[in-house]
């Protein structure tokens, strides 16, 4: 059984068990988040797509970690003008462990 949910604007296919790496979620480590955006759930081959019958769906996941991804150089030049700005930018993460899928 695997539900695709949306989270941060983007969707991810999560099973129960998975481990996923997600945009910031205001959160404690250690508490339970409900992600009730769910897109699609499919339940030994049949597939659940439908809007209104997926409603009441949710993922239920607890916080395993808040942490910040590795740091990325944005480097700007403007050739022949002298120009060039480098900074670094760091992305803040929330892991989520999945505990079920509730349909």
């Amino acid at each position: 059984m695997y539900a695709v949910v949306a989270t941060g604007g983007k969707q991810y296919k999560l099973a129960a068990g998975d481990r996923v790496r997600v945009e910031k979620i205001d959160a404690l480590v250690g508490d339970t988040v409900e992600l009730g955006d769910v897109r699609l759930i499919s339940n030994d081959g049949a597939i659940t797509a439908d809007a209104k019958a997926l409603e009441s769906s949710k993922v239920v996941c607890e916080v395993a970690a808040q942490d910040r991804a590795k740091k990325i150089i944005v480097f700007k030049k403007k050739r022949r003008q002298g120009y060039k700005r480098t900074q670094g930018h760091r992305q803040s993460y929330t892991e989520l462990r999945v505990r079920e899928i509730v349909e």
